[in-house]
């Protein structure tokens, strides 16, 4: 067997564990590991002399040393601690107030909501579960459709994987070996774009079919407008200005994106003082969540880069190349392809996953097709959130199936949410036929390449 078809073996041998349910991190590395040391294999050396376990450390010492990848921790610090800061029933009750002579007043109130809430935290379990508690019971009580309710909490939820600061588009970032900063800006108009289509799409099923969203009762709404500018100015106020001023910081040049997460990190501690929510329980939670997402992150860097540069080494990279060049695709035959590609994986496997794993197999083609990373990147946060309104495996329709009433039945969400993945589609096609959505941003600010 030659080196190229055992570098084709190696990833096929991988697919085939992952989905027998072994850790992938570790999947990785003793995968690596194994064929790493026939690669680098030399006669009469000792066992630990060969330049794989070199190169294991060597991996472990990049990502440990990332300045890219210390901005993950603290974003997600800052995530689990506003989750905690008992702000969310503030923000949505305000803005309910706010939006109450909106059509579907209370869908857009929680769309809004959880963009805001996704935006800050990143974590799209969090943001489902938390707006399955509060919104869909909310929602369902004023007689709003359960499909659409469902479709609401599950795609508001996702809004944070794309809109910055995001923690995918920073993993991506050290991936690529990309500008994070670049790929905020490129992220912000797709980003708000699709929030906007979500609002839009609400607004316009409640306008067609008033039955499907009926408006809130007087008792509900009819409240002095003081006591609405104090609502706001406490619960969303407060959370605006932290996304603002992290966000600002970042795309403005003020901070890199490390410093900026350090500062909002320092900020949601005291928001949620101020709340009055921080102790020692609630700051060990956080402390815990963080270090266990983090080291799960780190320990699939570590194995993607071993496992990527062995894979490389045996010459499977270049198998995909050749593979790829004789079908003699366009540009945008090849985007498709990729993202049909991503698009399946996303069923079995965690963005994450994808990020780390998959993606770097295509970065190395893009020259080839003369398609901008970063604007790749922007594709491939876009696709990743349908993976969790897709059946059969939507993660965010589980997440919210497990605090749901009982009468929500699990097809219904995915009959709700499915409506808003083809919005997701249309932006996806949108960002393709108009690309400067994407990069007159970063290319306004910074300058192309």
């Amino acid at each position: 067997m030659t080196d190229p078809q055992l570098g084709m073996l190696m990833l096929g041998l991988f697919i085939f564990i992952i989905m027998l349910g072994f850790p992938i991190a570790f999947t990785l590395m003793a995968m690596g590991v194994s064929f790493g040391y026939y690669a680098y294999y030399t006669p009469g050396q000792e066992f630990f002399q060969n330049r794989i376990f070199t190169l294991l450390v060597q991996k472990t010492f990049e990502v440990t040393s990332s300045d890219v990848l210390v901005a993950v921790p603290l974003f997600l610090f800052m995530g689990y601690l506003i989750e905690r800061a008992n702000i969310l029933d503030r923000l949505f009750y305000s803005l309910q107030l706010s939006m109450k002579n909106v059509p579907g007043a209370l869908a857009v109130a929680t769309l809004i909501t959880c963009a805001m809430f996704a935006t800050a935290t990143g974590i799209v379990g969090a943001v489902v579960t938390l707006m399955g508690l509060l919104a869909l019971p909310a929602m369902l009580r004023a007689g709003y459709d359960t499909k659409l309710s469902a479709g609401v909490v599950c795609a508001g939820g996702c809004l944070g994987i794309l809109i910055p600061p995001s923690i995918l588009l920073i993993v991506y970032a050290a991936t690529a070996g990309v500008s994070a900063v670049k790929l905020y800006a490129a992220a912000f108009f797709p980003g708000f774009m699709l929030a906007m289509f979500y609002i839009v799409y609400a607004m316009g099923r409640a306008i067609i079919n008033p039955a499907l969203a009926p408006k809130l009762p007087p008792e509900q709404t009819n409240v002095p407008i003081a006591t609405v500018i104090w609502a706001l100015a406490t619960s969303f106020l407060p959370l605006a200005l932290l996304i603002v001023s992290v966000l600002g910081a970042i795309l403005f040049g003020l901070a890199t994106p490390s410093e900026a997460a350090a500062v909002g990190a320092l900020m949601s501690i005291v928001l949620a003082a101020a709340y009055r929510s921080l102790n020692y329980t609630m700051m060990k939670e956080s402390v815990y969540l963080t270090v266990r997402a983090t080291a799960m992150v780190c320990y699939l860097f570590i194995g993607s880069w071993t496992f990527s540069a062995v894979f490389a080494v045996l010459g499977g990279q270049t198998v995909v190349e050749q593979f790829f060049a004789s079908m003699n695709l366009s540009p945008v035959q090849f985007l498709i392809l990729t993202q049909v590609i991503i698009f399946l994986l996303g069923w079995p496997l965690e963005w994450t996953e994808i990020i780390i794993i998959f993606v770097p197999i295509f970065l190395p083609l893009l020259p080839n097709y003369g398609i901008d990373p970063i604007f790749f990147g922007i594709l491939v946060a876009l696709n990743t959130q349908t993976a969790f309104n897709t059946p059969p495996v939507a993660m965010a329709a589980f997440y919210l199936k497990g605090v749901a009433p009982p009468e929500v039945k699990l097809t219904d969400i995915f009959s709700g949410a499915l409506p808003f993945v083809g919005l997701v589609f249309l932006t996806m096609a949108l960002v393709y036929i108009f690309p400067e959505i994407t990069l007159w941003l970063p290319n306004y600010l910074y300058g192309s390449r």
